[in-house]
């Protein structure tokens, strides 16, 4: 009886001590969570065609529109005009630049234009004599000749008696000559083609200037000009005529200007195409750098977007029913931050903002500001 009573004990602890151990492991072990359903808020905008102005982004330095760089044809002593020969001299047109010593040279135009008097004072006789009826224009012509100033243009020929009588006496030649010697005597005085500002100086007073040899640089400070190189894809959107919006490094002073040429070529090495900006202010100054905004073309039926936004493909995300979509754009122009589209109906709504790890199908919400965010706080009053 003993026996079977301990056989009858110890089958009851094995089953207690599993039945036991199985409660304990079941006690243990967790259940996994089941996962939440994250929905992504997102910004959106809803689409509305219009009328969208591209605007292309150019920097250069300025140049005067009109700059003369002066060169000396003649040789001489460089003496004074009146005004210094500076950087920085002001001018009107007309004013004398550079004078240069023409004593000698003077002489031998003189000397000239009294040989071609001489000429003509000793044909007369034959001209009363067998040409009566032209001798009183060249005796007129005669009347009027005056050495100190420029020589009047010779009587009109009619006849070929009298063009062969005078050319065979040497006169013909003789004018020509002095005339030669006369515009080459005008040389040794440079004067100011236009108002401007001398900017570079070369020579001095007392300097022996040589044929050849570069005197300095004048512009016209009114009027400027800004060179651009852009990409060649903009050449058809670039017009002549185009308002510029131009502004200083700073972003402290906006200056208007216009599109003034377009080159009709495109550099082989950079294939780029140039554009020359005219600009007027009396602030400006030759060799200032400036930013341009070129409004280079108005895209009708468009709209305009952050680029990062643009996917490969030339598509982007919409949203449908708070689930991501993606249709296709064609894109009509891109800058470093934005992007021009077209073919997006109206009323779509888009992501306005990227989503990092977007995918079509992916569940969102569009993002709608609280009310409570809408209201204004109420001041407090003054105690």
């Amino acid at each position: 009886m003993r026996k079977i009573i301990l056989s009858i004990l110890g089958v009851l602890l094995i089953v207690g001590a599993y039945f036991g151990s199985k409660y304990i492991a079941d006690t243990k072990k967790k259940k996994r969570p089941t996962p939440a359903k994250v929905v992504k808020t997102v910004f959106t905008d809803t689409v509305q065609n219009a009328t969208v102005q591209i605007v292309i982004p150019a920097n250069g330095s300025l140049v005067s529109k009109r700059r003369v760089e002066l060169y000396a044809e003649v040789q001489g002593v460089f003496k004074s005009s009146g005004k210094l020969f500076k950087s920085g001299q002001e001018y009107r047109k007309g004013e004398s630049l550079i004078r240069i010593d023409a004593s000698e040279y003077y002489a031998t135009v003189q000397s000239s234009k009294s040989n071609l008097y001489n000429s003509i004072a000793a044909i007369m006789p034959d001209l009363r004599l067998d040409y009566p009826e032209v001798f009183q224009k060249w005796q007129n012509y005669l009347s009027g000749f005056d050495l100190n100033k420029s020589t009047p243009e010779l009587p009109k020929m009619t006849t070929e008696k009298e063009n062969y009588f005078i050319t065979g006496r040497g006169i013909i030649s003789n004018y020509y000559n002095v005339k030669n010697l006369e515009q080459r005597l005008a040389k040794y005085n440079i004067r100011a083609p236009f108002n401007g500002i001398l900017t570079q100086a070369l020579v001095t007073e007392g300097s022996l200037i040589r044929n050849g040899q570069k005197l300095g640089e004048y512009i016209d400070p009114s009027v400027y000009e800004m060179e651009v190189a852009l990409s060649k894809t903009y050449a058809s959107l670039l017009n002549v005529g185009e308002s510029v919006v131009l502004k200083n490094l700073d972003n402290t002073e906006t200056y208007s200007g216009k599109v003034s040429r377009v080159n009709g070529s495109i550099d082989a090495t950079t294939q780029t195409i140039t554009a020359y900006i005219e600009v007027e202010n009396d602030l400006l100054k030759e060799g200032m750098y400036l930013e341009a905004n070129l409004n280079a073309k108005e895209e009708v039926n468009a709209i305009e977007v952050q680029r990062s936004l643009v996917l490969e493909g030339n598509q982007i995300f919409i949203v449908r029913d708070s689930i991501l979509d993606v249709i296709d754009v064609k894109p009509v122009y891109f800058s470093d931050t934005k992007a021009v589209l077209k073919n997006i109906p109206n009323g779509t709504v888009i992501v306005s903002k990227p989503i990092p790890g977007a995918y079509a199908g992916m569940l969102v919400k569009p993002f709608q500001l609280k009310d409570d965010a809408k209201k204004e706080t109420p001041s407090k009053k003054a105690n």
